[in-house]
């Protein structure tokens, strides 16, 4: 793995975090992240989508679009490889893991139209990434992403137990928190720039 690979990995993760510098996903963080084991699950599921369609995204990109001059569809055929791969995803886990499957709920086909992921991949895109640039750009983007959720299913779980005030509970906190892991990740930007 070449430096440049690892700079890429270490901000798709930290410095340049989907979720956290792009606010990119937001919607099913804060849904999902009440639950530990349910924000693991989620988790493992958007880095698998991320790593594999960002594979497939590029290949399709400069393979098919680029050479019959039709890169104007990137965003509709991103899309639908995109859907096409969580839909096979979601069969996978039905059959494999049913309690991750109902823990999951609409979430799971909803990573469908998780815009981190369709993000991912025109970042990758205009960064101008090499196919293993970019498929390690996407596992980091996943990783990141489920880094995050996992981090904000803890605080969440512990802010169960504590008293909070009345109108602060559940989305107020829940933003109030996100803002600040969004500072930190943020503060992260000076360590490395790509």
């Amino acid at each position: 793995m070449s430096l440049l690979s690892l700079y890429i990995l270490f901000g798709a993760i930290f410095t340049n975090n989907i979720l956290l510098t792009n606010f990119l996903g937001m919607c099913s963080f804060l849904a999902v992240s009440k639950d530990i084991k349910t924000s693991i699950g989620l988790g493992i599921a958007v880095t698998f989508v991320m790593t594999f369609t960002s594979a497939l995204n590029w290949i399709v990109y400069y393979y098919i679009l680029i050479p019959i001059g039709a890169e104007f569809l990137r965003f509709i055929i991103f899309i639908v490889v995109i859907a096409a791969f969580v839909q096979a995803l979601e069969m996978i886990i039905e059959r494999v893991s049913e309690s991750l499957y109902i823990s999951l709920g609409i979430f799971l086909p909803l990573i469908t139209v998780n815009c981190a992921i369709l993000g991912l991949s025109l970042f990758m895109i205009i960064r101008n990434y090499n196919f293993i640039n970019s498929v390690i750009y996407g596992f980091g983007g996943g990783v990141g992403w489920a880094f995050a959720i996992t981090i904000m299913a803890g605080i969440r779980s512990k802010l169960k137990i504590d008293k909070i005030p009345k109108g602060l509970e559940n989305a107020g906190i829940s933003l109030i928190i996100a803002g600040i892991m969004s500072l930190i990740f943020i503060g992260f930007a000076g360590i490395i720039k790509i």
